[in-house]
C-alpha cells in the first residue's frame, strides 16, 4: 500500500454525491447524516444539507477531516467505517413546527476497502437497506453515491502542518467562537480538525 510506518499526518475525505431510486417519497426534504469514528467509542454525527424530494437528488458535498498518528492509527482506522443514513422530513408544519426526521435508508462502507483500494480512493454507489414500510415491493432499494479518500502528506506538507500544529491558538482563531476547541484530544483519529466543504 506505501504508507509509511512513520506517518504522522493524514487526510480522510468523504463524499456525498447524490441518491437514487426514491420515486416512491413524498413531498418533504431530504438529507443524509452520516457517522464517523472519532477514536475512543465516540462518533461525530455530520448531516448534509436538505434538499426537496421534488428535485435532482444531488448534493455534491464534501468534508475533509485531518487526523494524526502512525501505523497503529491506520490499523485502527481499517478496522471503522462510515455509517449512512438517508433521512426524510416533512416540510409541512404540525401544529406551527417542522418536525423531525424519518430515518429511510442505511448503508455502511468500511475504510478498509480504501485503504486497499489503488489510488486510496473509492467511488461507487451504495445500495441502501431501507428501514421503512413505506417502500412498495418490487422497486429498486435506495442507492447512495459516495466517494472515500485517504491522502497521505508529503515530507514538505507535513512539516509545514507540523508547524501549525503547534503553534498556540487563541480561543478565536479556530473560528468556532466557543472556546471549547482547546479540549480536543489530538490522539483520537478525526478529532484534529472537521471543516464542512460544499463544492
Amino acid at each position: 500500500m506505501g504508507v509509511s510506518q512513520n506517518l504522522s499526518s493524514l487526510s480522510c475525505e468523504l463524499r456525498i454525491i447524490r441518491a437514487k431510486n426514491l420515486d416512491y417519497i413524498s413531498t418533504g426534504n431530504l438529507f443524509v447524516r452520516h457517522y464517523l469514528c472519532a477514536g475512543h467509542n465516540k462518533r461525530i454525527r455530520l448531516n448534509t444539507r436538505e434538499i426537496s424530494s421534488t428535485y435532482d437528488l444531488c448534493w455534491n458535498e464534501s468534508i475533509s477531516l485531518e487526523c494524526l498518528g502512525n501505523q497503529d492509527s491506520m490499523e485502527e482506522l481499517k478496522q471503522q467505517s462510515v455509517v449512512f443514513e438517508l433521512r426524510w422530513r416533512n416540510t409541512a408544519p404540525i401544529l406551527g413546527k417542522i418536525g423531525g426526521s424519518k430515518l429511510l435508508a442505511r448503508a455502511e462502507v468500511s475504510w478498509k476497502d480504501v485503504l486497499e483500494s489503488s489510488g486510496l480512493a473509492i467511488e461507487k454507489w451504495v445500495s441502501m437497506v431501507s428501514t421503512s414500510s413505506r417502500v412498495p415491493e418490487g422497486l429498486k432499494p435506495p442507492a447512495l453515491q459516495i466517494g472515500m479518500k485517504v491522502r497521505v502528506p508529503g515530507e514538505a506538507e507535513m512539516i509545514k502542518r507540523r508547524r501549525d500544529v503547534s503553534r498556540p491558538k487563541k480561543w478565536n482563531e479556530c473560528g468556532c467562537k466557543h472556546g471549547e476547541c482547546n479540549d480536543i484530544d489530538h490522539d483520537d483519529i478525526f478529532a484534529l480538525a472537521a471543516a464542512l466543504e460544499v463544492l
